[in-house]
């Protein structure tokens, strides 16, 4: 008796201290990549301007976010070689490497020449970093959300599943912040022409703190070190479990989509479509992302007690019958009504935010988790996520209406839904 309750204990997850640091330390990625994306929305229009000049404001800001979405075609290939070397090396070594090679990019771009200093070269370069970028984060949400997951008691792995996405939100008020600050303290000319880079050029210090924490985080998994027969394993594994690869990614569109157009396109929409103040628009957004950071651990806990299908399956149908009154609702010109259409957003998206990690990670066993989920994950965000902003732009453009993007949001969620529908329930089921 003695030897099994030993056992038991040695299987379960470190103590109190070593969890947290697990949690800092496996979010931390996370708030970098979430980081850039929100000053890269908060400032589109003014890329746009300085790498994409045009007669027509609004072909800027499509060239602008074209590039954003970019980022995301690469983001396969990425997960692809991450997750290799998080199945392979162990769930660490990817997230050090990911950290280091997120951060380089993010600084660089603060560096880059204008269209008007070197012409057709700057947006050249802007592809090529954005690119980049894209690669490394291939492997890092999902490599953060498997190392949180796997650590996480078995009735918490929701709620622990959830840190990887409060990482996101960190980082997002994080560049939403630094770039309400620039804007407050500069005037708009000197935003216009270089204070948009400080922004890109602090990000450097989110990435120095995620290689410090990194490098220091325990050992989740540590692969064979024999590459052939690793490389061999990994094949026969993913030629046996592919059919999971496409849920993840249809499990994720739904997030994807209205992820991308509520929370970091949502700043420009408020400003070029329905006319309020930059100021305004950020403080709106802030706050609703300070709700759904609440709202994701809350659905993610709960969860864990009533299981993922009935949340997810709520959330989806929720979309699909509140997209439209809701968006109509935020082309209302009025601080107040602004944000509770906003609010409720987050609340739809916070129940699906919440539940869909820990669903990710329980779909497939430990030897490929990393790859898998990796490959369907990056999957779904190159088609749906980093593309939505410049799909949501040009169906208003093409339609002539602000609220095309609704049908766009009910589609995703549709598909979501059907894919949810036919998953069986894990949530308190062992991980394979």
């Amino acid at each position: 008796m003695e030897v099994g309750q030993q056992t038991l204990r040695d299987s379960l997850p470190a103590p109190d201290p070593s969890r947290r640091r697990t949690v800092v330390a496996g979010a931390i990625g996370n708030v970098l990549e979430w980081y850039d994306f929100a000053i890269y929305g908060f400032f589109a229009a003014t890329i746009g301007r300085q790498f994409f000049p045009r007669a027509n404001e609004l072909d800027s800001l499509i060239a602008a976010f074209g590039v954003f979405a970019a980022g995301y075609l690469m983001r396969p290939i990425g997960g692809l070689v991450f997750g290799y070397v998080g199945d392979t090396y162990g769930r660490k070594a990817t997230l050090v490497l990911s950290t280091a090679a997120m951060a380089i990019p993010t600084f660089a771009i603060g560096l880059l020449p204008t269209a008007a200093q070197v012409g057709a070269l700057a947006p050249m370069l802007l592809v090529a970093f954005r690119l980049l970028q894209g690669f490394s984060i291939g492997g890092e949400y999902t490599g953060s959300l498997v190392y949180l997951v796997e650590r996480a008691q078995p009735h918490r792995r929701g709620l622990f599943g959830t840190f990887s996405i409060l990482g996101a939100g960190v980082g997002t008020l994080a560049g939403s912040a630094t770039a309400a600050l620039v804007s407050g303290l500069l005037p708009d000319d000197a935003v216009e022409s270089w204070g948009w880079r400080l922004p890109f050029l602090a990000g450097i210090l989110i990435g120095l703190v995620g290689l410090y924490l990194r490098r220091r985080m325990p050992q989740a998994h540590q692969g064979s070190g024999a590459e052939e027969a690793s490389l061999a394993k990994l094949a026969h594994a993913l030629r046996t479990e592919w059919p999971a690869i496409p849920k993840i990614a249809g499990l994720n569109v739904m997030h994807a989509v209205a992820f991308f157009m509520i929370f970091i396109y949502m700043k420009t929409y408020l400003q070029e479509q329905v006319g309020i103040a930059r100021t305004e628009a950020l403080v709106i957004t802030t706050i609703a992302l300070m709700a759904l950071m609440a709202l994701t651990a809350a659905f993610g806990a709960l969860s864990d007690r009533v299981g993922r299908k009935p949340v997810l399956i709520a959330s989806a149908i929720a979309m699909v019958l509140c997209a439209y009154p809701l968006l109509l609702v935020m082309n209302v010109p009025s601080f107040g009504v602004l944000l509770a259409g906003q609010l409720a957003f987050a609340v739809i998206v916070g129940a699906y935010a919440g539940t869909a990690p820990a669903t990710i990670a329980e779909m497939l066993p430990h030897g490929i988790r990393v790859t898998g989920s990796s490959l369907g994950y990056n999957l779904c965000m190159a088609l749906f996520g980093g593309t939505t902003p410049v799909i949501t732009i040009y169906l208003i453009k093409v339609t002539h209406t602000d609220l095309t993007p609704a049908f766009y949001l009910m589609a995703a969620a549709a598909v979501s839904l059907a894919v949810v529908i036919g998953l069986r329930e894990s949530a308190r089921r062992p991980l394979a």
